[in-house]
């Protein structure tokens, strides 16, 4: 078993969890249907992605299969509490602010997504340090993306709880930024790369 079997099995998880809470609470309010298809076209996307451009950082194995589900199904099992909350108390969102979240999470599935695509298909091509496109001016704009969707995501439930989900993987991911400047630190034009480009 590698990350992207957890990754990808709670991608998976997502539409029945949601359509279950929508049955067990007999919930199908506007609201509740707005966080189905928007979190269940994130997975749907993310399935399509890793079949097609799919990132390398996730083929590592681990040995210990308890190992991926404790410290990556259960974390990533976090982000069920969102439409929990949502579905469970009944929350409904007022028109100007589900005009917000939309916004907020298109902007982010396009540069989650195009991000992705154009690393994977420039680094197919050449090797080396991408200063252009969408990471011109942010060095991680996938991970600006997926922070922005699930932002969204925990706008719409209207409970400080998802912000916190949200809050201790934002530590992770900038963990996770701070190492890949390591990394790419090798390059003779990074440090000129870091005067024009934000984190995020």
């Amino acid at each position: 078993m590698n990350t992207l079997f957890f990754i990808n099995l709670h991608k998976i998880l997502v539409i029945p969890i949601i359509i279950f809470l929508m049955w067990y609470y007999q919930n199908t309010s506007m609201t509740a249907c707005i966080y189905l298809s928007m979190h269940g076209t994130y997975s749907i996307l993310w399935l399509v992605k890793e079949s097609t451009f799919p990132d390398q950082r996730f083929a590592k194995e681990f040995p210990p299969a308890w190992i991926g589900w404790l410290f990556i199904f259960l974390p990533l099992a976090g982000y069920y509490v969102t439409p929990y909350l949502l579905i469970s108390t009944n929350v409904i969102a007022q028109p100007w602010l589900v005009c917000v979240v939309l916004s907020i999470y298109i902007v982010g599935i396009y540069l989650h997504y195009v991000s992705d695509a154009q690393k994977f298909y420039t680094l197919r091509l050449k090797k080396g340090l991408i200063t252009d496109g969408l990471y011109k001016y942010s060095r991680n704009p996938n991970y600006l993306g997926e922070i922005l969707i699930y932002l969204a995501f925990s706008m719409l439930s209207m409970h400080w709880l998802p912000f916190l989900v949200l809050a201790c993987w934002c530590c992770f991911f900038i963990k996770n930024m701070l190492r890949k400047d390591r990394s790419l630190s090798r390059h003779k034009q990074f440090k000129e790369y870091c005067k024009t480009s934000r984190l995020l």
